[in-house]
Order: C-alpha cells, then structure tokens, then sequence
C-alpha cells in the first residue's frame, strides 16, 4: 500500500464560523456538529480567530480510492505508529484516509511505515 507524504505545515483548530474558513485553499477538511466547528488547513491559511489551534502538524495520505468493504486500514496504521510513540490525528473522505502526526515525528513515522512495508512517497 502506498503512502504519499503530505506538503503542507498543517493546523488543527475550531473556528468561530463557516465564515472564517478559506474554501479556496488548496488543503483542508472541515467538519460541524452540535459541538463545534472544525478545520484542519495549511498553517498559513488558518483563520486569523480561532477559538482553539494546534499547530505543528504533518500528513500522510493513503494513496488510490479505498472500498468501504475494506476493513483495518487505518487501524493497522495506526498500531504501527502507536506502538513506536507515535500519536495520530486521523481524517477521512469518501475516497481515502489522512494520518496526521506532529511535525517532530514525520520522519520517524515515515521510516517505521516504510519498515512496515508500506510504500512512502
């Protein structure tokens, strides 16, 4: 399974209104419940109000359309990572799933992946 490492300095925070949030950038997820509103966008797109950010984010994204008949992916994932210090902030889409982890263990976690016999990009 490939794994294509992600360009961008990523943050992850909760904003005030769907008003604050850059639909043009070329990242970003946004999610609404009766709770919140959540982003997560390039740092250098993050609104300039939030009512919480956490900053220091890198991704990987799960390369080609995942079936949903597809079961563990993510959780084979994320044992690897877990299981060498590695805390995740996952996404998913329609297609495909997004591992996040904090900038300090990109590396790390792209060799353990590797190690693991996953393909990294």
């Amino acid at each position: 399974m490939k794994l294509k490492r992600l360009p961008y300095d990523l943050t992850v925070c909760k904003v005030r209104s769907i008003s604050d949030v850059d639909f043009d950038s070329p990242f970003y997820f946004f999610g609404r419940t009766d709770e919140e509103l959540s982003l997560v966008c390039c740092t250098e797109d993050v609104p300039s109000v939030t009512r919480a950010r956490e900053d220091g984010w890198k991704g990987f994204c799960i390369e080609g359309v995942l079936d949903f008949s597809l079961i563990g992916i993510l959780s084979k994932i994320s044992g690897i990572l877990a299981d060498n210090g590695i805390g995740i902030f996952a996404v998913s889409t329609y297609n495909t799933d997004y591992i996040l982890v904090k900038t300090e263990n990109f590396y790390k976690a792209s060799d353990v992946l590797a190690s693991a016999g996953y393909e990294v990009e």
